[in-house]
């Protein structure tokens, strides 16, 4: 079949990847892709946001699925209009992608269906909020209703740093209509785990779990960024914490959802919080994460293609879904001075001759050719540019090799953080 991916980051280089290998892949293109993608398929310069030029090329190309990778078309409504125009796709209507796309609908759908999670109240009003952060408990969680790029999240110690993120919010607009509506939840404590699960309305996959370090300095220190490498499975991911899981958290969502009359087809990805007292939800997404994609991917045994295509067909019960008993870690390499302002356009060097089991995921990148000449140069095209991974049968393993490889790939003022799964 022909299969069309949508985005340009690590995750969708990562979802090409495993595609190509299915035998069941004829054709595969990317929108828009990048450097890395290339390699794999064929680019098509789309913008993941061009819902119109999407549909028209599935259209014209004979697509017969399309995946979208990122949140903010599929929030957009991109699954709908596919299914409009019967075209199958991968991933959520705009009605179900509201368990990421609002965060006071994902939680009033999980108190109403009591699925653990912190308690919080959601605030229109900028005096109303400010009135509750005055007598909450410390600290206190500020969160954007809206998508912000998963950047909309504050963790407040203390009360003044509760009320900048307010005003930030909801009268200085730093995440536009996203931070219009903000929601103001109890913190909870605990290891913080992302828990992933191919959802096609009914069927709950065999789950897979990761761990993602979204601070940008070792140690957890700086500013957050989208995500600074991650890996799978972390010691705490039990087959009993999987049990529970499932039975308190995904298979729940699911029904909700279907009972709504918006049944749920795609990767449902639960942040979750390991409390004293249980997994609690900190947040859905309504795709795979970025870096988590990376890390779990590689250790899909079954055939991408096909489980997504059950997927989009509401088909996935009896697929084959099955994670491989081996470790995986990923450490992105960014630009000087990412999170904030960074410069692009530098060459990347050391991609070639990497070791086995090494596999480098591309974010930020872009192919230039010069003059007339067949060969290209890749260079820099982004804040985080690429994810070096690696596959091991023990995580100290993985670690090593991910690490070992990450020092060979260099371009100018890149850096990465020191300390991925250094604490697994």
């Amino acid at each position: 079949m022909n299969v069309l991916v949508v985005g340009n980051g690590a995750r969708e280089h990562a979802i090409a990847w495993k595609l190509h290998q299915s035998p069941r892949v004829s054709e595969l293109f990317v929108a828009p892709g990048n450097a890395g993608t290339a390699q794999v398929a064929q680019n098509v310069p789309i913008g993941a946001d061009d819902i119109d030029a999407l549909l028209a090329y599935a259209r014209k190309g004979r697509v017969d699925l399309t995946v979208v990778g990122p949140e903010a078309p599929l929030a957009a409504g991109i699954a709908d209009r596919f299914l409009e125009a019967g075209l199958p796709v991968f991933g959520p209507t705009q009605a179900a992608a509201r368990i990421e796309s609002s965060k006071s609908f994902a939680k009033e759908l999980m108190v109403t269906h009591e699925v653990p999670t912190g308690g919080a109240q959601t605030f229109d009003s900028y005096a109303e909020g400010v009135d509750h952060i005055q007598s909450a408990p410390l600290p206190v969680v500020v969160k954007a209703d809206g998508l912000a790029a998963g950047k909309g999240v504050v963790v407040a110690h203390n009360r003044q740093d509760a009320l900048d993120a307010l005003r930030q919010g909801m009268q200085e607009k730093r995440f536009g209509p996203a931070g219009e509506r903000v929601l103001i939840e109890e913190y909870l404590e605990g290891e913080e785990l992302s828990v992933f699960a191919f959802v096609d309305g009914v069927c709950v996959s065999p789950l897979v779990a990761a761990r993602d370090y979204k601070r940008v300095g070792d140690g957890d220190v700086g500013p957050n960024t989208g995500g600074m490498g991650s890996y799978s499975a972390p010691s705490v991911w039990t087959t009993s914490l999987e049990c529970r899981v499932r039975g308190e958290i995904m298979e729940p969502v699911a029904r909700a959802l279907a009972s709504q009359g918006t049944p749920y087809r795609g990767v449902l990805y639960a942040g979750l919080m390991l409390t004293e007292t249980g997994p609690k939800v900190l947040e859905f997404n309504c795709r795979l994460g970025d870096p988590e994609a990376q890390v779990i991917l590689p250790r899909l045994k079954s055939d991408l293609a096909d489980v997504m295509m059950r997927t989009a067909q509401g088909k996935l019960e009896g697929a084959s879904v099955e994670w491989a008993p081996l470790a995986c870690v990923g450490v992105v390499l960014a630009s000087g001075g990412y999170p904030g302002e960074y410069t692009t356009g530098y060459d990347v060097d050391g991609l070639q001759g990497l070791d086995d089991g090494a596999i480098v995921f591309h974010a930020g990148t872009m192919a230039v050719r010069e003059g007339g000449r067949e060969t290209t140069r890749i260079v820099t095209d982004g804040g985080r540019v690429l994810t070096v991974t690696a596959l091991g049968p023990t995580l100290d393993e993985a670690k090593g090799i991910a690490y070992a490889n990450a020092e060979r790939v260099r371009f100018k003022d890149s850096f990465y953080r020191g300390d991925i799964a250094a604490f697994a």
